[in-house]
C-alpha cells in the first residue's frame, strides 16, 4: 500500500536548548534562512507526500503562521519589486496540505503519534520526529516509504550510534536482508546496562507505521520516564510480524541539542548558494586561530 500521509511530531518542550526554546519552539530555530521544521516538511514533499499532520503543543502557533499566507508581507514585497523573495514566501504556504493538532498533555512520543489516529484513517503513516533534520539527495522518509511498499510491514530509519551513547537511544536486534535493509525482531528503549544492548543500531528520527499501530498504542502502558513510548509499541510490531530497518542515506542533525543546531547551521551555510563562498572564506580565516 502506498504511503500517502505523514505525521511530524513537534510537541516537545526543547529543554536541551533552553533558554532559546522558552519563547521560540526548537522546530523554528533557523538553519541559515529556513526554520528546522521547513526542512522536514520539504523532505516529506520530495518523497511525494502532501498530506501532513503536525502534532504541536501550547505556545507553538508560530509554526502554523510560518506555513500560512502572510498578506501584509506579500503586499510589501510585491510593492518593492522583490519578486523572487515574494515567490519563496508564497511557496512555503503552498508546499503541502498541512493540518495541526495539539498534544494537550506531555505523555510521550507514543501518545503524540496516537493523536494522529483520526488523520491516519486506517492508512499507514510516515512519522518524522521534529527534533531530527535529515539532509540528502534522496529524502530519508522516501527511502522508508519504498521499503514499506515492498514489504508491507512497519519500517524504521536506523543508524549505528557510538557504544558510549547507546544508553540514550533504542537498541535493535537486527539481521541483514540486503544492501542497507535489515530485519528487526526486537528492541529496547534506552538500555540501562551493557548486557541489555541488542546492537548499536538505533531508530533515529523516521519510521513508517502500519494502521495497527494505533490499536497497539491504545494498550501501551507508560514506559521509560513514565511516558508512553513509541518504541514499546514498535517492539510489539517487531515481535508479531517483525519490522524492516533502513540504514538511510543522508546527514542527520539533532535539532534538540545545541551542538546539533550549530552543526546544521555551519554545514548548510558552507553549501548555501547565496552565502556559501563568503562563509567558507570566513571559516578558513577564523580556523587559523583555533
Amino acid at each position: 500500500m502506498k504511503v500517502r500521509k505523514a505525521v511530524i511530531t513537534a510537541a516537545g518542550l526543547g529543554t536541551r536548548v533552553l533558554p532559546a526554546s522558552k519563547s521560540i519552539p526548537k522546530e523554528m530555530l533557523p538553519i541559515v534562512d529556513k526554520p528546522a521544521i521547513q526542512y522536514i516538511v520539504e523532505e516529506v514533499v520530495k518523497a511525494g507526500i502532501t498530506d501532513i499532520l503536525i502534532i504541536t503543543s501550547k505556545g507553538k502557533t508560530v509554526m502554523e503562521d510560518h506555513f500560512d499566507r502572510a498578506a501584509e508581507l506579500e503586499q510589501r514585497l510585491a510593492a518593492t519589486g522583490k519578486t523572487e523573495m515574494l515567490q519563496s514566501v508564497i511557496n512555503v504556504a503552498n508546499m503541502a496540505n498541512i493540518t495541526y493538532i495539539r498534544q494537550k498533555e506531555t505523555k510521550g512520543l507514543g501518545h503524540a503519534v496516537y493523536c494522529a489516529k483520526t488523520f491516519a484513517d486506517r492508512e499507514p503513516i510516515a512519522v518524522l520526529y521534529g527534533d531530527d533534520v535529515i539532509m540528502g539527495d534522496d529524502p530519508a522518509i522516501g527511502q522508508l516509504c519504498r521499503a514499506y511498499e515492498e514489504f508491507g510491514i512497519g519500517v524504521a530509519g536506523i543508524k549505528e550510534v557510538p557504544s558510549s551513547d547507546i544508553h540514550k537511544y533504542s537498541s535493535l536486534k537486527v539481521d541483514p536482508i540486503r544492501d542497507n535493509l535489515f530485519r528487526i525482531s526486537d528492541m529496547i528503549e534506552k538500555p540501562s546496562s551493557p548486557e541489555k544492548v541488542l546492537s548499536l543500531y538505533s531508530i533515529l528520527g523516521r519510521c513508517v507505521l502500519p494502521p495497527e499501530i494505533f490499536d497497539i498504542l491504545a494498550e501501551t502502558a507508560p514506559g521509560a520516564g513514565g511516558e508512553i513510548q513509541l518504541t514499546d509499541a514498535m517492539k510489539q510490531l517487531a515481535h508479531t510480524s517483525s519490522m524492516i530497518g533502513v540504514d538511510f542515506t543522508g546527514k542527520r542533525y539533532d535539532m534538540g541539542s545545541k551542538l546539533g543546531i550549530m552543526q546544521a547551521a555551519v554545514e548548510t551555510a558552507l553549501k548555501h548558494p547565496e552565502i556559501g563562498s563568503a562563509f567558507t572564506r570566513y571559516i578558513k580565516e577564523i580556523a587559523k586561530d583555533l
